[in-house]
């Protein structure tokens, strides 16, 4: 039991540090490419894994509704996610946007609500409350004006990476009964590749190859090969070994990675204010989280041992 929560909690250390880095890499890679070719070349690397994978092991046969959903989700993750983050990181610092994104966990809480039918209670109400205060506060705090220019237009598009991945969070939850993490990863990026292919061939002409720089392509490589692969793949075998809700708690850890990160590496720094701003917005995910931990810890002791069935199911799957 102890070797196997290590496992899980490294792989949750492994998600935390290579996403909260994803934010600086895009940051460089940016420098040379534009946000949609930017995603293509990523996605594209990642979907070489995958398919050698897949075509190894065997490619699994899936219904056409289970490739319509894989679809759907695809659309809103990798798809609109990345592009409102990537665009967005054009105008905002890397330290702003992994903060506000550190919301997912409350969006999905308000679109459960009205997609699932879900109770939200004071907790969250509170949560979402205070998560709104601590954006208008991050926001105002760099010294912007309230016009559409500058990093409050970055803001608004993670904003939007927000809601987009919370979208693919509640889409994506049924997915899970009958495909394994490593099937709906795989076909994410190779769908996600697809959606982008259109946008990389608009853009092709206006590449200018002999100018991109050697970090920008060694950012490419650093996203496709830990940020998206190994990330994404560490997280999913998390999720088949304890509740989404304690994975979640180190998911809100990514800010602190990506602050560090760009403060040695990028030169960026927040002022008090937003500090204090980003402090709002972590204090409100860690309530939506605490008070879903607790929730799930009462609905457990009210039924039967379950002997970590989901993680079993996972692993038959695998």
């Amino acid at each position: 039991m102890m070797n196997k929560n290590l496992t899980t909690y490294a792989a949750l250390i492994i998600t935390m540090l290579f996403w909260g880095l994803s934010f600086i890499g895009t940051k460089i890679a940016l420098t040379s490419f534009t946000p949609l070719v930017c995603n293509f070349l990523r996605f594209s690397l990642a979907s070489v894994f995958f398919l050698m994978v897949m075509l190894r092991s065997g490619l699994p046969k899936l219904s056409p509704e289970q490739h319509r959903k894989l679809l759907l989700t695809a659309l809103f993750q990798p798809g609109l996610y990345f592009a409102c983050e990537t665009f967005g990181l054009t105008y905002t610092t890397a330290s702003s946007a992994s903060i506000i994104l550190a919301l997912v966990p409350i969006a999905v809480l308000i679109l459960a609500r009205f997609l699932l039918g879900e109770e939200i209670t004071r907790n969250n109400l509170l949560g979402i409350t205070l998560s709104v205060i601590g954006i208008i506060v991050l926001v105002l705090g760099g010294g912007e004006k309230l016009s559409l220019e500058g990093s409050l237009l970055g803001d608004l598009l993670i904003l939007g990476a927000v809601f987009s991945a919370a979208f693919y969070m509640v889409l994506a939850r049924d997915l899970g009964k009958t495909l394994s993490s490593m099937q709906i990863t795989g076909f994410q990026v190779i769908y996600g590749t697809i959606i982008f292919a259109p946008f990389f061939l608009y853009n092709l002409p206006d590449i200018r190859w002999s100018q991109v720089s050697i970090q920008s392509i060694a950012a490419l490589v650093f996203l496709a090969l830990f940020c998206t692969i190994t990330a994404f793949l560490a997280y999913n075998f998390a999720l088949t070994r304890i509740e989404a809700s304690r994975a979640s708690v180190f998911i809100n850890g990514i800010p602190v990675v990506t602050a560090i990160g760009a403060w040695f590496i990028l030169g960026e720094k927040l002022t008090v204010v937003q500090m204090a701003g980003g402090a709002l917005v972590l204090l409100a995910v860690f309530i939506t989280s605490v008070r879903a931990k607790q929730e799930s810890d009462l609905a457990v002791k009210g039924r039967p041992c379950s002997n970590n069935s989901a993680a079993q199911v996972e692993d038959a799957r695998l």
